[in-house]
């Protein structure tokens, strides 16, 4: 350790006289009178130069690989130091800090960092293995190195004692990541624990045993020094995902929204070692799991869980169904009773039907119906999980959502269904509800068309031909597409129009050509779907709770009639209606002459030749220069569902919070049987497959709108660029 140089930084919160220090030339030199009592290097007696484990001295940091050299306790053994997950932060001479951002090195209380402490002895000598020559005193404000690692804050001592052998093989894990250098271990069983350093002819070695009648391991015999100079690499054969786990876990606990990448950055900052994004991954599953609960717990609170929301939320729906066999989890439906009173009194008479797969530890899949409230906007009405998705689980999910309407109204009122038209929901809606309109939503039809064509042009047409309100206008656009490709008209053609085509549609869509409602809800359905059932659909209801709550605030400060969106789209036919010509024929018949041609329209039925009032429940601008005509009050002839009040009825009811899942048993009975054995549910019986689950689903972008179209600067077509041109020439 010949010509070894001391580098101190100044700390703004130590007076200046606090850095100075002299050192003496070899063994014998004296330490220089500024090194003051309150400074930590007292004048007690027999002290020396040690790295002490109990010390409440203050203590000098030195910039050396303390991973290097041996240090003698008080008992004259060689010792290893071992750094703690729970104290990270700090920091060292060359080795930049969390709490010292400058980089410094600092005289710190023993209470906060554990260093090397300088201290003179009866006879003003310097006791320990380090000899310093040609010292040095240079004053930095800051010390750059290719690693940012905290030194050891304590030490692995001969005799030191630990409950049992994985404790001890955690604290000897916590030593090589600190100090940087690997360890293979030799033995390790119940009684016996040996281990030496991995690199290759280095003499570092420990070997801990248990005592006989004693419980607990202690260290027996330690090789300290090291001639392998640590790892070249930054990574860590001992950073395994166990050790990230523990090194996180305080700060997930503050923080669980904390992303495997922040955790990556800060154990390179902290430890100077570089892992995967796998590990942080994992390492975060593991801690997360901790903290929320395992799944199995959580399929057996169901039946409890069922009778809090009906509890807190009287004449609300909560079942839980299982395989009688196994008592397996088959189903659970959801539904509360301010979400059917809104949708029932409110809402307009279109349900949406959609699912997504849970990225649970048992999958399963999330059966959603959904509403529209007033100004467009999603409305959840009922929520199903199933073990999987099949025709059985869809025509149960709809028999319940049949029955929970039937029960709370006294006439059903005609549906219109929204779906991908899978078979399974097809065939349930059918049975279920065999009066109801079903119609296909072009979200899928049109990425299903892209796919086929990938033209734009094409998809763009195909969204207006799903927009005209009339069959002529419908067959102007198939006819353009059949301009530009025979096979694409062809693809349409086999998909009924009524099904998918507005001007086709025998029901009332209110404007609705879609019903992706996993991607409108993914912000929130996303983070929920990878929770144990019992929490995933507490999210859910907290977020239902927090959206019926701001919903209903909104309304109350608006003051026109109409909801916002319906209030906009009469302002902008009110101002083209002021150019139109109107002829009146009797009391409610008008003809209506403009650029576009002549309409008729019909008040007393609130229907117009352009079919616009009547697909969409709001007057056209040819309804409402009739009405304007006439003096009548436009905003009197829109559908009911458009109006605040009405809005404001749809949100006008509470969903409740439900106690923590502590209470339950203070507050009712485990469900049992017949022969009073309680259920107890067990999961599903289904095989997780093998890989990372996707966390957010991937939210299209809505092709209802018109996009860019490209040319093709080599064959004039449009829908590719010319590279990718592949017409004869």
């Amino acid at each position: 350790m010949e010509n070894h140089s001391m580098i101190i930084g100044q700390r703004p919160d130590i007076p200046w006289h606090a850095h100075t220090m002299v050192t003496g030339q070899n063994h014998n030199s004296q330490p220089g009178q500024a090194l003051k009592p309150e400074n930590g290097l007292g004048e007690n007696g027999n002290r020396h130069m040690s790295m002490p484990h109990h010390h409440h001295d203050h203590e000098l940091l030195l910039d050396h690989e303390i991973a290097s050299m041996p240090h003698h306790h008080g008992n004259g053994e060689p010792t290893e130091f071992d750094g703690d997950d729970g104290d990270l932060d700090h920091g060292g001479i060359g080795q930049p800090s969390v709490n010292n951002p400058d980089n410094q090195l600092v005289l710190a209380d023993q209470h906060h960092e554990m260093g090397l402490s300088v201290v003179d002895n009866h006879n003003h000598d310097l006791a320990g293995p380090l000899s310093f020559h040609q010292p040095e005193l240079v004053f930095t404000n800051q010390v750059i190195q290719t690693r940012t690692t905290p030194p050891p804050n304590y030490e692995l001592t001969v005799g030191q004692e630990f409950p049992d052998v994985a404790s001890c093989r955690r604290a000897l894990r916590h030593t090589a990541i600190t100090l940087h250098f690997e360890i293979q271990t030799v033995k390790s069983d119940k009684t016996r624990f040996t281990a030496k350093c991995a690199s290759e002819g280095c003499p570092w070695r420990i070997h801990a045993a248990k005592l006989p009648g004693v419980p607990t391991f202690t260290i027996r015999t330690i090789h300290s020094e090291h001639n392998c100079g640590g790892i070249a690499h930054l990574g860590h054969q001992q950073a395994s995902v166990d050790w990230v786990a523990n090194t996180v876990e305080q700060r997930l606990k503050e923080n669980p929204l904390c992303k495997p990448k922040e955790i990556l950055e800060e154990i390179h900052r902290t430890h100077g070692i570089t892992l995967s994004y796998k590990q942080a991954w994992r390492g975060k599953e593991r801690i997360m799991a901790a903290l929320r609960g395992s799944f199995e717990e959580d399929y057996r609170f169901l039946p409890q869980y069922c009778d809090q929301i009906r509890r807190t939320n009287p004449d609300s729906i909560a079942s839980v169904y299982v395989n009688p066999n196994d008592n397996c989890f088959q189903r659970l439906f959801i539904s509360f009773q301010a979400s059917i009173y809104g949708f029932l009194n409110a809402c307009r008479p279109l349900i949406g039907l959609d699912r997504t797969v849970l990225k649970s530890k048992y999958l399963g899949t999330l059966l959603l119906a959904t509403g529209f409230d007033g100004d467009g906007a999603l409305f959840p009405l009922a929520f199903g999980v199933v073990d999987e998705e099949n025709k059985e689980n869809w025509m149960w999910f709809l028999s319940e959502l049949h029955n929970l309407l039937e029960i709370n109204t006294e006439n059903m009122p005609r549906l219109t269904f929204l779906s991908d038209r899978h078979k399974n929901i097809v065939d349930s809606v059918e049975v279920n509800f065999p009066t109801a309109f079903h119609g296909f939503c072009m979200h899928h039809l049109s990425e299903s068309f892209r796919k086929e064509f990938n033209n734009t042009m094409l998809v763009n047409l195909l969204w207006d031909a799903a927009n005209a309100l009339t069959l002529m206008e419908f067959e102007s656009k198939i006819l353009e597409i059949e301009e530009i490709s025979q096979e694409a008209v062809y693809w349409i053609r086999r998909i009924p129009p009524g099904l998918w085509a507005t001007a086709c549609f025998d029901g009332t869509r209110f404007g609705h050509l879609t019903a992706n409602i996993v991607d409108s809800l993914n912000a929130w359905i996303a983070e929920a779907s990878g929770l144990p059932i019992v929490q995933m659909m507490e999210s859910i209801r907290r977020q239902l709770m927090m959206w019926f709550n701001e919903r209903r605030e909104m309304s109350m400060q608006w003051t026109s009639i109409l909801v916002p969106t319906a209030e906009r789209r009469v302002s902008e036919a009110i101002d083209r209606a002021r150019t139109y010509q109107v002829l009146r024929a009797n009391e409610a018949e008008f003809e209506v002459i403009s650029h576009e041609g002549t309409n008729i329209v019909d008040i007393r039925n609130r229907r117009c030749l352009c079919r616009g009032w009547q697909l969409n429940g709001l007057p056209c601008a040819h309804a409402v220069a009739a009405l304007l005509s006439c003096r009548q009050n436009v905003h009197r002839f829109t559908e009911s569902c458009f109006t605040v009040a009405n809005y404001r009825r749809a949100y006008s009811q509470t969903i409740h919070p439900v106690p923590d899942k502590t209470l339950w048993n203070e507050m009712t009975d485990l469900p049992s049987q017949g022969d009073g054995i309680e259920i107890i549910i067990n999961p599903p019986r289904l095989i997780r497959p093998p890989g990372r689950p996707r966390k957010r689903r991937i939210r299209s972008e809505d092709r209802s709108s018109v996009k860019r179209v490209v040319h093709c600067s080599r064959c004039n077509q449009s829908g590719h660029f010319r590279t990718t041109c592949s017409a004869p020439i």
